[in-house]
C-alpha cells in the first residue's frame, strides 16, 4: 500500500450489530490487494451507554469514545459519518452530518416512513456530500451477476419476481427490544427485513408500481409491552416494465434462520438466489440443452468483486458485503463519482420507503394501492 493514499476519518454512531459489521468492513480495506481509494481512520464511535460504548471502540479498533453524536459532527478529523444507529435516530444525525460537511452512510430503513425519508435525503442532496443507504446486498457478488444478466437483456422479457425473506427469532414472546416499538422502529418485519427485498427487487427489476398487500402481528404483547409493528406481510406487486409478483418476509417462520431467496423468470430464462447460499447463483436459459437450473459458484476472477480475494473455489461471506459496500462509497468520494446505480443512495432509500409505505396503506384500505414516487427538488 502507498504511504500516499489519503486517508478519511470515520465517526460512527451505534455500535451493536451494524456496527461491528460496518466497522470491520473499514478495517478490512486496508488489507484488499491494490491500492485502497481512501485508508478510513476510526476516529470516533458514539453511543449512550458508555461502558458498552467504550468496550465497542477497542473491540472495533476506535480511538476515542463518546455518549452524544454531535460530538462526531462536530468533530474535524470526521469526514464520513456512518449512521449504524436505531432507526428512530437516523434523521436529525444524518441530515446535520451532512450539512456539516461529512459524507454519510445510513442504514436502512433510510427513515422512520417515507414523508420522513424523502426529507433525508433531499436535506442532504442540497450539501453536495456524497450518500449512501446501507443497503449491502447488491455487493453480494451472485446478486451483482445477477445484474449483469439483466442489464444484458439474457433473461429476456422480465415476467415474474418472487422475494422473500423470513427469519424465526421473533417468535420468542419474552423478547422486547426497539425494533417491537412503532416510536423507534416505525415498522416491524416490513422495514426490518422486507425493505431489503424491495431494494433488491428494484436493483435487479425496476421501480415497483402498484401493491396490494396485508400486515399481521401475531404476538401483540412481549415482555408485558403491548407490540405495534408487524410480525410479517404479504404482498403482490407490479412493476413499471410490466412483470409482476411477490414479496413476503416475517420474523415468526420457525427453521428460518436468515432466509433471504429471490427469483427472477424471463421469457429466455430464469435466475434464483438464497442468501444462505450467498456464494451460488442459480440459473436456466431456455438455449441451454440442460433442462433445469444450473449452479453457478461465484468464485471466478471475472466475477463481481472477486479480483480482490482469492483464487478460484475459495468463497467469500456475508462480510464481505460490507466491504464492498465500504469500498464503493470511499471510491465514489475520492474520485467524485456518484454512488449510484449500483450503490444505494440516499434516493434509494427513500424509495424503498416508498414502497413500505403503500404496504401498510394497503393492508389497512383492503385496496390495490398506487405509489407515487416524489421527484427531487434539489
Amino acid at each position: 500500500m502507498s504511504e500516499e493514499t489519503p486517508t478519511i476519518g470515520i465517526g460512527m454512531l451505534g455500535y451493536a450489530f451494524m456496527g461491528k459489521a460496518h466497522s470491520n468492513a473499514y478495517r478490512t480495506i486496508a488489507h484488499m490487494p491494490g491500492q485502497p481509494p481512501l485508508l478510513p481512520e476510526l476516529v470516533s464511535i458514539a453511543g449512550r451507554n458508555l461502558e458498552a460504548v467504550t468496550a465497542a471502540a477497542q473491540l472495533f479498533g476506535f480511538e476515542a469514545t463518546v455518549t452524544d453524536w454531535r460530538d462526531l459532527i462536530s468533530d474535524p478529523r470526521v469526514g464520513l459519518f456512518d449512521n449504524s444507529g436505531p432507526n428512530l435516530l437516523h434523521a436529525e444525525p444524518t441530515i446535520l452530518a451532512a450539512q456539516a460537511g461529512k459524507h454519510v452512510l445510513c442504514e436502512k430503513p433510510l427513515g422512520m416512513d417515507a414523508g420522513e425519508s424523502y426529507e433525508i435525503w433531499q436535506r442532504v442532496a442540497k450539501t453536495g456530500v456524497k450518500h449512501m443507504c446501507g443497503y449491502n446486498n447488491r455487493f453480494v457478488p451472485a446478486i451483482r451477476y445477477a445484474r449483469q444478466l439483466l442489464e444484458a437483456d439474457e433473461l429476456g422479457e422480465i415476467r415474474h419476481v418472487r422475494a422473500r425473506y423470513l427469519q424465526s427469532w421473533g417468535g420468542d414472546e419474552d423478547l422486547m427490544t426497539w425494533r417491537f416499538d412503532n416510536a423507534q422502529a416505525g415498522s416491524g418485519a416490513l422495514g426490518d427485513l422486507g425493505a431489503h427485498i424491495i431494494d433488491l427487487a428494484r436493483f435487479l427489476v425496476g421501480e415497483i408500481t402498484t401493491v396490494s398487500a396485508l400486515t399481521r402481528t401475531f404476538i401483540k404483547e412481549r415482555a408485558g409491552h403491548a407490540v405495534d409493528v408487524d410480525d410479517a406481510f404479504e404482498a403482490t406487486v407490479e412493476y413499471e416494465n410490466g412483470a409482476f409478483g411477490t414479496l413476503e418476509a416475517s420474523r415468526l417462520a420457525p427453521g428460518r434462520i436468515n432466509s433471504l431467496v429471490l427469483e427472477v423468470n424471463g421469457s429466455k430464462g430464469s435466475l434464483l438466489f438464497n442468501l444462505e447460499r450467498l456464494n451460488e447463483l442459480q440459473i436456466h436459459m431456455n438455449s441451454s440443452p440442460h433442462k433445469g437450473f444450473q449452479t453457478v459458484l461465484m468464485t471466478e476472477p471475472e466475477h463481481p468483486f472477486l479480483n480482490f480475494w482469492y483464487p478460484p473455489g475459495h468463497t467469500l461471506g456475508w462480510q464481505d458485503s460490507f466491504t464492498h459496500q465500504a469500498h464503493h462509497l470511499l471510491t465514489a468520494i475520492r474520485e467524485d463519482t456518484e454512488v449510484g446505480p449500483y450503490g444505494a443512495d440516499l434516493e434509494d432509500g427513500y424509495r424503498a420507503a416508498e414502497v413500505c409505505d403503500a404496504i401498510v396503506r394497503s393492508s389497512a384500505s383492503g385496496r390495490r394501492e398506487a405509489i407515487t414516487y416524489r421527484k427531487s427538488e434539489v
